[in-house]
């Protein structure tokens, strides 16, 4: 087929797969003005490798569908060894499925648990064979009427938002065998990526704490005018869960983000919380988007990061306790905007 995917809706989801449905794709194959993306990251301990691993569709306004495979390993030690590649293709080589859910874009594939694939091409090499168990609830980054609406232009959900990754990555005939190591796993989807915006992960800590933080902060455009900053945050620690997810809640959050930095901090009653993602510029690498519309947008990340967090906790009437975590080379982030981060000189390399 040269005019559209495959897309096929499939059968009935397994209970013990009650997160697939997240995945399932929102392209119907033949809508314009569409983008979709799923995305892996995860962390090689051993080696102190972080990995991006990113299929995306786009069917713009005006033009032809196409698919992309990205990948990008990050060297914690030598961060020149970095490589990041991205190959683009023909949207009858994309092959959509809802239950079981799958996606296939050439010789790669994503599957609720799976993801295999292989790149080659400007003197690099690139290979991944992984698989991971579901995780059993999604995190919503997003207040829940996004989901219910159409009213944004971009949503996202993370149906895998802690998973331990096992298998094998081989960059540039280097291999990187995988044991139960942490990460993530994305869907995100709409008609334009916003202004801008930073988003964070971590969920390994150097003390070994049994804690997960997802953060997200954005801008949006409406009527030519950028609005002031918007920021969602998760925090899960020692068995329970701080959430401002809601509108009310991100009118009491904040968030900063520049050049190999994201701060942000969220408070409530009965708790504060204020962190800090940082990463020197040569250990980012900067990835070109396209808009639907033909808009740009400019994406600098790493998934070798730190995260400094602190987190003050009370119970009713009680003093305020404090814990502070820190990941060191295992906190993935980015910064993205409308403009290239000059700073930021490591770029995505299309084959």
């Amino acid at each position: 087929m040269s005019a559209a995917a495959r897309v096929s809706l499939g059968t009935a989801i397994a209970p013990a797969r009650a997160t697939e449905p997240d995945n399932a794709p929102v392209w119907d194959g033949r809508r314009a003005g569409h983008y979709e993306v799923w995305y892996l990251t995860f962390n090689h301990a051993p080696s102190r490798a972080g990995f991006w691993i990113r299929y995306t569709l786009e069917s713009p306004r005006a033009g032809v569908p196409y698919a992309q495979v990205w990948f990008a390993a990050f060297d914690g030690e030598r961060p020149e060894r970095s490589v990041a590649l991205n190959r683009r293709y023909a949207v009858d080589a994309l092959a959509l499925q809802a239950a079981p859910f799958e996606v296939r874009i050439g010789p790669a594939v994503l599957r609720h648990d799976e993801a295999r694939g292989a790149l080659e091409g400007g003197g690099h090499a690139v290979r991944w064979d992984l698989a991971w168990e579901p995780s059993p609830a999604t995190h919503r980054h997003l207040p829940d009427i996004v989901y219910r609406t159409d009213f944004a232009d971009t949503r996202v959900l993370s149906p895998g938002p802690r998973i331990a990754l096992s298998g094998s990555v081989e960059v540039d005939g280097r291999r990187f065998d995988l044991r139960a190591e942490p990460g993530g796993q994305t869907h995100l989807w709409g008609r334009k990526h916003a202004h801008a915006w930073a988003w964070g992960r971590c969920s390994a800590f150097t003390d070994g704490a049994e804690a997960f933080v997802e953060a997200l902060t954005v801008r949006v455009r409406r009527a030519g005018l950028v609005l002031p900053p918007v920021t969602f945050l998760a925090v899960h620690l020692d068995g329970a869960e701080l959430r401002s997810t809601s509108f009310r809640a991100a009118l009491r959050s904040r968030g900063r983000f520049g050049t190999g930095r994201y701060a942000f901090t969220a408070e409530s009653p009965d708790a504060r919380v204020a962190g800090e993602f940082t990463c020197a510029p040569e250990r980012m690498v900067q990835a070109e988007y396209a808009d639907p519309d033909g808009a740009r947008c400019f994406c600098a990340n790493t998934e070798i990061g730190d995260l400094t967090l602190t987190v003050l906790r009370r119970a009713a009437g009680a003093a305020w306790e404090e814990r502070r975590l820190v990941a060191q080379g295992t906190a993935h982030f980015e910064v993205a905007g409308r403009e290239r981060d000059a700073a930021v000189v490591r770029r995505h390399l299309p084959l």
